[in-house]
């Protein structure tokens, strides 16, 4: 009953289990569990966003510099969302991935309120990890349940749609952001019960955070699909893995996982330097106020991203039905080729409206693969290590996209700029690096991941 552990016998278990199970849900079903997820997608990229707006006041109150800003911006969140991805991964893999999801909202909620009582550097830092270890509890469980719930031709439209949560979520905070904080500038200090007087501008917490309450009882709606192309024995039975037989399995796969973690990391590092820095670029370089700015930037992240992770998916399965499984990664070379002649040249414009025009193709070419860029991922894997693998390549992703594009622009602002107006060089900077790995590491993924995609579903 032992599972092989040779690349054959491990190839032949997975493709034995493809199309094995339970049929597909009700497309009714599917759809409305991927709205939830997506709705919480939303809200978790609203919590994680909305420091960009309130540089200005933060840099005040807690004495901190541009560094320091990325640091909260990435790394205070990443450390602690890496660190706990894996084990979350790993229950997602064993346990209810929806009541996995309910306690990671409630937790991340209430964590992101906790900001607006910092005092410090230290415990603002703190609170942003507690957002992290909240997070962490979502994607890998997200993946996993709507893979169970999409043939594959389907998949990647569907994890699109599901990660359309990231644009909606970080325009909201833009558009939300840019307005409390316009408004909340000129108030008094407010008196908390318990807390003492804080800043009004700390009051923008309070309000991103406090909806994550009600999406969690929301998810009580979503029913937790069955498990599919699970991994069995030469007998045919589905099988727990230990860590050992996970480890083997993401093991024969490595090099497409590894080669997807930098391509998605890539694309990461562009769209965080971007969310972290485009308001305080608009502010310092064009002198726009938060308001009007986050206007802007918020509706061109709402309608070009959505867009963009619509036609990305859309296409991602048209090659996939047409017998083209690389198409996901094809999607992927054309956002970061797009990226490169779009986004860098927007942060050099000479006027705002310039730099405007050119980011609407810029953010649409952001959203091109992100959905699916973890729909390849899927399809590679059997279903009891997809969480934990998920949460492997979140953790990369993590601790490289997300923690470089926040912190990069910030470093060279410092150290090689020494100017906070130059922040458009440096966004520019860190975009055509991250570019260039990125379409190094699709260029040499390609030829490995049609073998891993034949292994399992027979080629």
């Amino acid at each position: 009953m032992a599972l092989m552990h040779s690349e054959s016998g491990g190839e032949a278990a997975a493709h034995a289990a493809v199309g094995a199970g339970h049929e597909y849900p009700r497309a009714r079903i599917a759809w409305s569990m991927v709205a939830v997820l997506m709705l919480c997608y939303t809200l978790s990229y609203a919590d994680r966003q909305i420091l960009a707006f309130l540089v200005g006041p933060l840099k005040h109150d807690l004495h901190i510099t541009d560094t320091q800003f990325g640091v909260l911006q990435g790394f205070a969140f990443a450390a602690f969302y890496t660190g706990f991805g894996l084990p979350m991964g790993m229950l997602a893999d064993r346990f209810s991935r929806r009541n996995l999801i309910g306690v990671g909202v409630v937790f991340w909620s209430l964590t992101t309120a906790l900001c607006s009582i910092a005092r410090s550097f230290g415990s603002l830092m703190a609170a942003r990890m507690g957002v992290g270890v909240g997070e962490a509890a979502l994607s890998p469980s997200a993946f996993s349940m709507i893979a169970d719930s999409f043939p594959r031709e389907r998949l990647s439209s569907a994890l699109s749609i599901y990660t359309m949560g990231i644009q909606l979520g970080s325009g909201l905070a833009l558009i939300i952001g840019g307005v409390v904080a316009q408004a909340v500038s000129a108030l008094p200090p407010l008196v908390l019960p318990g807390v003492g007087a804080i800043a009004a501008w700390r009051i923008t917490f309070l309000i991103v955070g406090a909806p994550g309450l009600l999406v969690a009882l929301l998810l009580l709606t979503v029913r937790e699909p069955a498990r599919r192309a699970l991994l069995v024995t030469a007998a045919g039975v589905a099988v727990r893995p230990g860590l050992r037989e996970t480890l083997v399995q993401i093991g024969l796969r490595w090099r497409s996982a590894a080669g997807i973690a930098v391509a998605i990391s890539s694309q990461a590092t562009c769209n965080y330097a971007l969310l972290s820095w485009a308001p305080a670029f608009f502010d310092r370089v064009y002198h726009w106020p938060k308001a009007r700015s986050g206007l802007a930037l918020g509706l061109i992240t709402l309608g070009c991203g959505c867009a963009g992770l619509f036609a990305g998916g859309r296409l991602s399965d048209r090659w996939q039905s047409r017998g083209k499984p690389q198409g996901p990664l094809l999607v992927g070379l054309i956002s970061l080729v797009g990226m490169a002649l779009t986004l860098a040249p927007a942060m050099l414009l000479p006027s705002a409206g310039a730099t405007l025009a050119c980011l609407v193709a810029a953010v649409f070419f952001i959203g091109l693969p992100i959905g699916c860029g973890y729909a390849a991922l899927q399809l590679i894997f059997p279903n009891q290590v997809r969480g934990l693998v998920s949460a492997a390549v979140i953790l990369v992703v993590a601790l490289s996209g997300l923690t470089l594009g926040p912190l990069l622009p910030g470093v060279f602002n410092d150290h090689l700029f020494h100017d906070e107006n130059m922040v458009g060089y440096s966004i520019a900077l860190t975009v055509l690096a991250a570019c260039v790995v990125g379409i190094a590491a699709i260029a040499l993924t390609l030829p490995r991941y049609r073998a891993d995609y034949d292994a399992v579903h027979g080629g």
